[in-house]
């Protein structure tokens, strides 16, 4: 069962790699309804000095929590496991890639671009700014939980 979750986790990544592109959009439907209420800014310590530190330093695998801005909204990934694609701005000169398993936890049904959120999951680096992924429980209890709060609701 691991070895099929790193397969199609590395089948993500790949083609994450080819169709991440600034200029897709994402018309906004669902109508899952988030797990907990309470303000964006209480979802844990923000680091997002540690982000650009994994970014510059190439790191993957690491552990983060951290605030930006959406500035791209990308269509779903609705092939094997679903997730919610978007970009924000972490600092001025850094994006990040957000892909938000679906399946695992509700989709952000009302995000929109210049929303502020807050994070945690675990990145990986790329070339474009690194991603974040496992923003989301771990149904079998193996992984950092992460989340994501956005108008004060929490996604997880």
């Amino acid at each position: 069962m691991k070895k099929l979750l790193l397969i199609a986790v590395g089948v993500v990544l790949l083609y994450l790699g080819l169709t991440y592109s600034p200029n897709n959009l994402l018309e906004n439907t669902g109508t899952t309804a988030p797990v907990t209420q309470g303000s964006a800014t209480d979802a844990g310590p923000s680091n997002n000095q540690a982000i650009q530190a994994a970014f510059d330093n190439r790191q993957s695998n690491v552990q983060v929590a951290g605030k930006g801005i959406v500035v791209r909204l990308l269509p779903d990934d609705n092939e094997g496991a679903q997730h919610q694609k978007f970009i924000i701005k972490v600092n001025p000169n850094q994006t990040l890639l957000v892909v938000h398993n679906i399946d695992l936890a509700p989709k952000i049904a009302t995000l929109a671009q210049g929303d502020e959120i807050a994070f945690s999951g675990e990145y990986e680096w790329n070339s474009k700014g690194g991603m974040v992924h496992w923003t989301h429980h771990d149904p079998q209890g193996k992984h950092v939980a992460g989340r994501i709060r956005h108008n004060g609701q929490t996604y997880q």
